[in-house]
């Protein structure tokens, strides 16, 4: 068995998306003592920021007429493009930030797509976990309702353009630990982290039963 998995924080050990990536990730190892493992940390990592015009300019050019850096960006279109073909199933692990999808898990998707092309369902009927923090409320009836721009876009992706049999588990209010102004929710938020890490735990099972 093989698994796929993508981080994007930009926060290292103290990311709240690591976190429960890693807690379904245990569960999956623990069921695949020998499987294996492809790891991209796009927020540790980032592809280059002008990768995706010189991959996407590659595909409006003839291979023999490709500038070195529109056939390298191919190439790695290319590869991210299989790297999700090859994976038996997926943990996504993307935070939100200023209200939007984080600009390094962006410039993934648009890369992969330049190098699949825009229809290919590249996770079909596989199992992922989207894993997605939000540091604030948004839940409805809050006052930033309808503030979360990057979780719709995210199930979008990973559901109705690559196919993937989708699970998600969120976890909000992650910044009222050290947010002052957000002191009267932290035990919200505590409550919050519990139910997202046993969420997580039950989506890592899920992943081993699919």
């Amino acid at each position: 068995m093989h698994l796929f998995r993508l981080d994007a924080s930009i926060m290292g050990p103290n990311s709240t998306s690591s976190e429960l990536a890693d807690t379904a990730h245990a569960e999956w190892a623990a069921a695949h003592p020998e499987g294996t493992v492809t790891r991209r940390h796009v927020g540790a990592d980032p592809l280059p920021g002008d990768v995706w015009t010189h991959a996407t300019l590659a595909g409006f050019t003839p291979e023999d007429q490709r500038t070195d850096e529109q056939r390298t960006a191919a190439a790695l279109g290319a590869e991210l493009a299989e790297e999700l073909r090859a994976a038996d199933a997926a943990i996504i692990a993307v935070p939100l930030y200023n209200w939007g999808v984080s600009q390094h898990f962006k410039t993934w998707v648009d890369v992969v797509i330049a190098g699949a092309g825009p229809s290919a369902q590249l996770l079909k009927d596989k199992p992922v976990l989207l894993v997605t923090s939000l540091g604030g409320g948004f839940a409805p009836g809050t006052p930033r309702e309808g503030w979360d721009h990057s979780t719709p876009y995210l199930e979008r992706i990973l559901r109705d353009v690559w196919g993937a049999d989708l699970t998600v588990v969120r976890r909000e209010l992650t910044l009222a630990a050290v947010n002052p102004a957000m002191e009267s929710l932290r035990d919200l938020a505590a409550e919050y982290h519990t139910q997202a890490l046993d969420a997580a735990r039950d989506a890592g099972k899920n992943l081993v039963r699919a």
